[in-house]
């Protein structure tokens, strides 16, 4: 099993910036492709970025030119840089992983088996 933990979910001003991480338990580099989720309140949770065993990496039309996937060197954390925050980006921001080590692509559909517990990030005046 894939344990994953999300940290760095804060309150933000508008405009502001948040870097998220999430923790494997172990490499996942060359094995596992990684997203980032999110739920808002009474909303379904969406795929908002993604990055793939190849390095390719996959963002939703909203937070495109605003934030960056990343995976560390040894793939052991992975990171969601956000810039430009609004308050419509609030939400329980999730970590998943998925095992595909042949696949060059990753999708922002919730095709992961193994996930986090949530960091909750809150952008308001």
């Amino acid at each position: 099993q894939l344990q994953l933990v999300e940290s760095g979910g804060d309150w933000v001003q508008p405009g502001g910036s948040l870097r998220l991480s999430c923790a494997a338990s172990r490499s996942t580099s060359g094995y596992y492709n990684i997203a980032w989720f999110r739920q808002a309140p009474g909303k379904e949770r969406e795929g908002i970025s993604c990055i793939s065993v190849a390095g390719r990496t996959d963002y939703a039309d909203s937070v495109k030119g605003r934030y960056k996937i990343s995976r560390d060197n040894r793939g052991n954390t992975m990171y969601l840089q956000m810039n430009s925050l609004k308050p419509e980006d609030t939400g329980l921001y999730y970590c998943a992983a998925n095992w595909n080590p042949r696949s060059p692509d990753c999708t922002l559909l919730p095709h992961y088996n193994f996930w986090g517990q949530g960091t909750q990030v809150t952008v308001s005046p």
